[in-house]
């Protein structure tokens, strides 16, 4: 029997919502184009989301914050500043143009107020025993982690940007959990410049491990894009290949699967990088010419899909990468 095909979330209200903010103007209209323009929608099911209720959203977040950010939103509707619906109406993400992760239980952060990545965790432990959640954006999953960081049933791993005085602030190797959630948050702090090949070589090593150690039945994958060369934040030097061959690595378990995306502040290179992984998804291989479609200008001036790294030097030292894996290793042995 043939696989059933991947599902991609969409409607065009909700990348509509998504245009609205702020942060990332258009980001989202700009990847579902430039996905149609390369004619892969026809081999996906697109299924229309549907907005969360008060009762869902309070599944993770307190109803004091709920009704807070209700309060906020309608004194900033009165002004005519925001919509209500940029906020209340946006659901659970499921699809690449949205992952706002960072935010905590009661209380806004890194410009997230709803944290759909924890939520769709909450509902697919509905059906799932173990749900292993994995960050690939350039910034920490601390509000993932946070959330479930007292118990065993979900286990958190992020790769990311670990500096003085860089949002977040969190995550370095030794914070690993608590209370019965001990050992089942994996942190892999990386310094700037890293780029594809060392930074598959860590992420397969790492995930290896974590796979045999804690044997999952879903996963949560975010992909942000601001670990791309040419993003604002200007860290990591990776391109969508290197990002592509770690999409790779989990598909082949052939588990129950969600991808995310997330950070991405260079719009256009973070289009090029989500189309790329969709195309690894249905395994695709892309046309290097940009195809002509409404966002087509701003893929110059070269209007190609490669992403070429800048010469960024790489401040990861062996012998520290290779420190963090041991610890990462030793760790995972008192996984049960």
């Amino acid at each position: 029997m043939a696989a059933a095909p991947p599902v991609y979330v969409y409607s065009p209200e909700y990348v509509a919502l998504c245009d609205s903010l702020c942060k990332v103007p258009k980001r989202a209209s700009m990847v579902h184009s430039l996905i149609e323009a390369y004619s892969l929608l026809d081999q996906m099911t697109i299924v229309k989301p549907k907005v969360a209720s008060m009762e869902e959203m309070a599944s993770f977040h307190t109803d004091a914050y709920l009704q807070h950010l209700q309060k906020v939103m309608t004194v900033q509707l009165r002004k005519g500043s925001l919509s209500m619906q940029q906020l209340w109406e946006e659901p659970p993400s499921l699809q690449p143009s949205a992952c706002w992760m960072a935010s905590a239980r009661d209380e806004a952060s890194g410009f997230c107020y709803l944290n759909d990545a924890v939520l769709g965790i909450l509902r697919l432990r509905q059906k799932f025993d173990r749900v292993l959640y994995i960050d690939l954006d350039l910034h920490h999953g601390d509000g993932v982690e946070d959330a479930f960081s007292f118990t065993s049933k979900v286990m958190t791993v992020s790769l990311h940007k670990f500096s003085p005085g860089f949002f977040p602030g969190t995550g370095d190797v030794t914070d690993v959990g608590l209370g019965k959630g001990r050992y089942y948050s994996v942190n892999v702090p990386i310094q700037d410049g890293i780029q594809d090949e060392k930074y598959y070589q860590i992420c397969e090593t790492v995930l290896k491990e974590v796979y045999a150690a804690f044997n999952p039945d879903a996963v949560v994958l975010q992909l942000g894009a601001d670990t791309i060369a040419g993003d604002p934040m200007c860290s990591f030097n990776m391109t969508p290949e290197g990002v592509g061959k770690c999409l790779k690595y989990v598909l082949q378990w052939e588990l129950a699967t969600l991808i995310l995306g997330g950070g991405g502040y260079n719009l256009a290179n973070t289009a090029r990088c989500w189309t790329y992984l969709t195309g690894v998804i249905l395994g695709r291989t892309l046309c290097s010419e940009i195809p002509d479609h409404e966002f087509f200008t701003e893929y110059g001036p070269d209007y190609v899909l490669e992403i070429t790294p800048s010469c960024r030097p790489d401040r990861n030292e062996p012998q520290r990468i290779q420190e963090i894996l041991n610890s990462i290793k030793g760790n995972l042995k008192h996984v049960v």
